[in-house]
């Protein structure tokens, strides 16, 4: 795969868009990098490219599988009509269960690097351009966020990873060693700290594009992770001035009207139409059913591209009474039919739901529901940094550090928005599970709840918790193998991929 990336990147000029804000299409070229490099526009061009990158590895199936579906947040609709291997690939992800040979493990893999190639050829050819040092800044600044963005998914999903940071240009840059975890956290904080010194501050309305607050956002998550909690706390307080804010209504932070909102740090774009921009994870988290226009509007079938992703009631149970997160981020569609091919009756809030006798519930995602005029064709954004990832993320530094005091004054306008109470706990051992609770349902569905159980060292022990309540609660289904939901510390990684091993020699991660 590595001696493709540069390749890759060129071939993408043929395929992704170009603008300003990065939502236009680049007009259809042949390029090579000995006739392209050499003009501001083509370097815009070519960091459309970059930030193209990010809706594959940070918004694709892989995504949502290997970071809310391997959580306790969401499971599936088992479907026992299509057994095709891509369907038991995601299944397995849920399952603990996936192995070397996952080509779902290995697109989220191939995806980031895609990305990083990219952003490598930015700053491989910017010195050699002629541009001037603000142009050139501006550039350096981008590309380098959006690896170290790329390298951080990599590190935490599969530990140790080639650092690649050059063009590959040919065999003799395409096959190096891992590195180590430490080595590669070197490299995303020495990119986001060069990156702070280039990018811009926000400036509102927001076009998509990284900015400072955006690039220290991410450092302090790489310190939290770390739990280098002075630092982090360092990083996300130079950000509360900057301009943002939390939007009253928590619903509205994912409104169509507020896109690149003073909440959002930084988001994925995506835009409806035909220029092949748009969004479409809405439907794999709907019913598998014959028609789900009862919940889109449009008639459309989605008997086999649905069924993931799904809330359980675990989930839904854990929401604070009165929290109005819960009917912002959740409904259930209620109706009959087998498992696999529902009639959708009706769209029912799952606060006190009950379900009727007779009836069969589907929770599903609704965060993401908005207004659209094709099927499969939606125009909502994805969320990677909103700012009560600040605030929050400011809680956990405070009080991880004895200082929970003056935690609260940053977790309680989360709480105070969402409709909850402000809590007056300054246990520090309290206040921890607290917010951690709070980032479990403020992030609901955003691709943050596995990452955090790692992180914050639950991930083994919630997940086999949850593995005894997905099968009582599924008691009598024939689906779930007797060997899912064994978690192990060699669980809290995913395997390199087998093609990797095999073709640049590199050492498997323990376990697989």
């Amino acid at each position: 795969m590595k001696k493709l990336l540069y390749i890759s990147f060129l071939t993408t000029f043929l395929l992704t868009g170009c603008s300003e804000d990065f939502l236009e299409r680049v007009p259809e070229s042949s390029v090579t990098s000995g006739n392209f490099y050499q003009t501001e526009v083509q370097f815009e061009q070519a960091m459309v490219g970059a930030y193209a990158a990010i809706r594959d590895a940070k918004g694709s199936i892989a995504a949502w599988c290997m970071g809310e579906m391997r959580s306790d947040n969401t499971h599936l609709e088992f479907n026992n009509t299509n057994r095709g291997p891509a369907y038991i690939e995601r299944e397995y992800t849920d399952f603990f269960l996936d192995d070397v040979t996952s080509t779902l493990v290995a697109d989220k893999y191939n995806r980031c690097y895609i990305g990083i190639a990219r952003a490598n050829n930015i700053i491989d050819y910017l010195p050699g351009a002629g541009l001037s040092q603000q142009v050139s800044d501006r550039l350096t600044g981008q590309a380098k966020f959006l690896r170290a963005l790329f390298y951080f998914d990599l590190v935490r999903y599969f530990g140790g990873v080639p650092l690649y940071l050059k063009a590959v240009s040919g065999a003799s840059d395409a096959y190096l060693p891992r590195s180590s975890v430490d080595e590669v956290y070197k490299v995303i904080i020495d990119d986001l700290k060069d990156a702070i010194t280039k990018l811009p501050v926000p400036a509102f309305p927001q076009t998509g594009r990284a900015t400072q607050a955006a690039a220290k956002m991410l450092l302090a998550d790489v310190y939290l992770t770390q739990k280098n909690f002075a630092l982090a706390e360092t990083e996300l307080k130079e950000i509360v001035p900057m301009g943002f804010t939390l939007l009253p209504d928590y619903a509205s932070v994912f409104s169509l009207s507020n896109k690149n909102s003073r909440e959002s740090l930084f988001e994925i774009q995506y835009q409806q139409g035909n220029q092949g921009q748009n969004s479409n994870f809405l439907y794999p988290f709907l019913p598998l059913a014959s028609d789900v226009s009862r919940i889109t509007g449009i008639t459309s079938q989605n008997r086999q591209g649905g069924g993931w992703n799904v809330p359980t009631f675990e989930m839904i149970g854990t929401y604070e009474p009165g929290d109005k997160r819960l009917e912002a981020s959740i409904a259930i569609a209620e109706g009959t039919g087998v498992v696999g091919d529902m009639t959708i009756e009706a769209v029912k809030s799952p606060i006190g739901y009950v379900k009727p006798a007779g009836k069969r519930a589907y929770p599903f995602i609704k965060k993401y529901l908005h207004a659209h005029s094709l099927e499969q064709n939606t125009d909502d954004n994805f969320p990677i940094y909103r700012y009560s990832d600040v605030l929050l993320g400011l809680a956990e530094a405070l009080n991880e550090q004895n200082k929970s005091a003056e935690a609260l004054t940053y977790l309680n306008p989360v709480r105070v928005r969402a409709g909850l109470a402000p809590s007056t706990q300054t246990s520090q051992a309290a206040l921890r599970d607290l917010i951690a609770h709070e980032r479990r349902v403020e992030f609901a569905f955003e691709n943050k709840r596995w990452l955090d159980l790692v992180r914050t060292g639950k991930a083994i022990e919630v997940m086999n918790k949850n593995g005894e309540y997905i099968k009582a609660f599924h008691a009598g289904e024939s689906y779930l193998p007797g060997t899912s939901y064994n978690v192990t510390p060699q669980r809290l990684l995913f395997p390199i991929p087998n093609r990797e091993i095999l073709i640049g020699k590199l050492q498997q991660n323990p376990g697989y």
